[in-house]
């Protein structure tokens, strides 16, 4: 890709390097490291409006909190929220303190600037009867049994085994017939162990029985309508048609399979650092934001039990 006029040449080969770093040594998703980018030119392009002239790697050495304020003001003018704007300046504090270590400057002024505090959404599990409705209706919603029966398949594994739905539909045909537990290579290229139920495993053989493809290792265990890979968008589409009939919220996404899946274990007595390791977050505090969850679940139980005259 081109870079931004506001980028010197010696910004711009900077940039690239760290990027690199962060892809080949830290274990970055593509997705990140496109993040990533976005947000540090983001930054290093107002930078140069700011100052008048284009940011060199020489040039940072002279940043102060003010102007970490002053982007951060400039941002949320603009119209991005605290959340997204906290994520922007994670990846340029990351950049920073990369070329203060290379071009060996202090910055620990401009680093110290705190980013804008804002409320974390819960995520918005499916109650469980609402999560057994809908595996029960994927497997009739569709005129053709095979993607019907395709459809409740994804379904069982993003609910049974916790899945991302771009990591179950990365599955390949040699993954299968699948044993007890399935290797899962989620964000970052961490790896994580999932144990996988018999009624999964079942759900997909119904599957591959009525496919009209065959399995092969080297093609997509999934398929779409012509034979090619599943595309996660019309998965996506098939789940609002489901949701539409079933009567269920907005929130009843493919995500929200794994949202039911982690919040529905908790419940029922699982500790946090088991589900940690079976959704492979990267970190305890990611997963802890379940018992809000299940804290917020309880009080609603509360309410209705103990309504207020």
């Amino acid at each position: 890709m081109s870079q931004p006029l506001a980028l010197a040449p010696a910004m711009a080969d900077a940039l690239a390097l760290w990027l690199e770093v962060e892809a080949g040594t830290r274990d970055r998703s593509p997705h990140t490291i496109t993040a990533y980018r976005d947000d540090t030119i983001a930054f290093l392009s107002f930078l140069g409006g700011y100052n008048g002239q284009p940011a060199t790697p020489k040039s940072l050495a002279a940043l102060k909190q003010p102007d970490m304020r002053a982007f951060a003001a400039a941002e949320r003018a603009r119209g991005l929220s605290a959340r997204s704007l906290a994520r922007r300046l994670s990846a340029v504090r990351s950049f920073l303190r990369w070329i203060s270590d290379r071009e060996g400057y202090d910055l620990s002024a401009a680093l110290s600037a705190r980013s804008p505090k804002y409320q974390r959404s819960l995520p918005r599990p499916l109650a469980r009867d609402q999560a057994r409705d809908l595996l029960d209706y994927a497997g009739t919603h569709h005129p053709e049994p095979w993607i019907a029966a395709r459809d409740a398949a994804v379904l069982t594994l993003l609910y049974g085994c916790g899945l991302r739905i771009s990591e179950a539909l990365s599955l390949q045909g040699r993954d299968w017939p699948l044993g007890e537990a399935l290797r899962i290579t989620g964000k970052g290229g961490r790896e994580r162990m999932v144990p996988v139920l018999p009624v999964t495993r079942e759900a997909i053989a119904e599957y591959l029985r009525l496919c009209p493809w065959p399995s092969e290792p080297d093609a997509p265990l999934f398929r779409g309508k012509r034979g090619g890979p599943l595309r996660a968008g019309v998965f996506e589409k098939a789940m609002v048609q489901m949701r539409q009939a079933l009567g269920l919220p907005p929130s009843a996404t493919p995500h929200a399979m794994r949202h039911s899946f982690a919040t529905h274990l908790l419940s029922a007595g699982g500790d946090l650092r088991s589900i940690q390791e079976l959704l492979g977050h990267a970190s305890l505090a990611t997963t802890q934001v379940y018992t809000g969850v299940d804290d917020a679940h309880l009080m609603e139980v509360y309410r209705k039990a103990h309504p207020r005259k």
